[in-house]
């Protein structure tokens, strides 16, 4: 692990990742990004993980896709299912502080990278699993994807309007999320690990992940037994004003979960009448009377283009901001500010430029670098385990 910069939080962390698709690189990325070493154990039989291949903007093994997961790690190809396969996987493990991988529930037991199975090589090993459902329990042996999860975690019951059908998010949340997950479970398992000397089995599951970011409507639900409906316009479950809003030229979101907020709002508005109401004084008055406060506060940005009620609002110190497409929320002017995008050259694929992490710690960044060759590692990382001994 030479090659990771000494100032990096994680640089002294090894990751075997035997990962695919989105979750768990996604998981695995974080922490490469925080100068883990970070290695995918890639089948190549299989031609390795599926990301490398899918479209738009793929040429062979290769894949802008692939590139925005994969970035900076290294790849070993082997066999997990053969003997010799294992064999040299477990060298790597015997150096290795973690296992991670993004598989069925009832894969990792048969593929042996369980802490049961990899103790006798590394008692230290933290074998983390992202599945789909976890390792036990009457779905741990069915596949899971992002969509399907969204649907049986109530997600898509309450998203999008009222009367449209059941709607996804509009990103891979349930995966992103679970990556997430994923990487803090890991990292406190290594910690652990490190303290007492012993390793163990991180069980996360997509599921279980969704379930959690049901957050209040889940609590809502299972203690008061009440789901709240949909809502014309994106709009909050309870807190009103705070949706879409269409202005003269567009669209605008305003958001108002303090009654302070609903004050500076409405003398931005120019609308003290709205102020005076005694009804819409308060947040829960304000939810009883939500079609009067929302219908009111429609009719008056309809006048107005959105720019100008955004610097109107920015004045005012009221939450708002525009509805972007992707090309504009990457041109916004606090994303440059911050360089929310980094860029590198692939010989395949060509100038490839992608968002930068959020995980930012002080100190000098790990330069953008493009994601691995399949098997481009394996000699490398193979030939220095065997002369360590492993």
């Amino acid at each position: 692990m030479s090659d990771i910069p000494t100032n990096f939080a994680l640089r002294d962390v090894r990751i075997l990742a035997i990962e695919q698709y989105g979750a768990g690189p996604w998981g695995s990325l974080q922490l490469a990004e925080l100068g883990a070493e970070v290695i995918k154990i890639e089948d190549p039989a299989t031609g390795g993980d599926v990301g490398r291949y899918v479209p738009p903007f793929q040429a062979g093994a290769d894949s802008l896709f692939f590139e925005t997961f994969n970035g900076g790690k290294k790849s070993v190809a082997l066999d997990l299912r053969s003997e010799a396969g294992r064999e040299r996987f477990h060298s790597l493990v015997a150096h290795a502080d973690a296992v991670f991988s993004n598989l069925r529930g009832d894969v990792p037991a048969k593929l042996g990278i369980r802490y049961a199975d990899l103790a006798p090589v590394n008692p230290r090993i933290v074998c983390c699993a992202l599945t789909g459902f976890g390792l036990s329990g009457p779905r741990a042996s069915s596949g899971a994807l992002d969509y399907v999860i969204q649907g049986l975690a109530g997600w898509m019951a309450v998203t999008g309007e009222p009367d449209a059908p059941p709607t996804r998010a509009g990103l891979s949340l349930v995966d992103f999320c679970g990556g997430y997950v994923a990487a803090l479970a890991l990292l406190a398992g290594v910690w652990r690990a490190r303290r007492d000397g012993i390793g163990c089995d991180c069980d996360v599951s997509l599921l279980e992940t969704a379930l959690s970011l049901l957050t209040y409507l889940g609590t809502w639900a299972a203690t008061a037994g009440y789901v709240p409906p949909r809502r014309p316009y994106s709009a909050h479950p309870s807190l009103v004003p705070f949706q879409n809003f269409e202005t003269a030229d567009g669209w605008i979101v305003v958001a108002c979960p303090k009654d302070q907020l609903w004050e500076r709002l409405c003398r931005a508005l120019e609308r003290e009448d709205l102020l005076a109401e005694p009804r819409y004084a308060t947040l829960a008055g304000r939810s009883d009377h939500r079609e009067e406060v929302v219908g009111e506060v429609a009719k008056t940005l309809r006048n107005r283009p959105t720019a100008e009620w955004l610097v109107t609002f920015e004045r005012a110190g009221v939450p708002a901001g525009p509805i972007n497409d992707i090309t504009a929320a990457l041109d916004d002017i606090q994303v440059k500010a911050r360089g929310g995008l980094d860029e590198y050259e692939h010989d395949v694929l060509g100038l490839v430029r992608r968002v930068r992490s959020p995980l930012r710690l002080s100190g000098p960044t790990r330069p953008a670098a493009r994601a691995p060759r399949l098997g481009e590692h394996t000699k490398e990382l193979l030939d220095h385990a065997s002369d360590a001994g492993g």
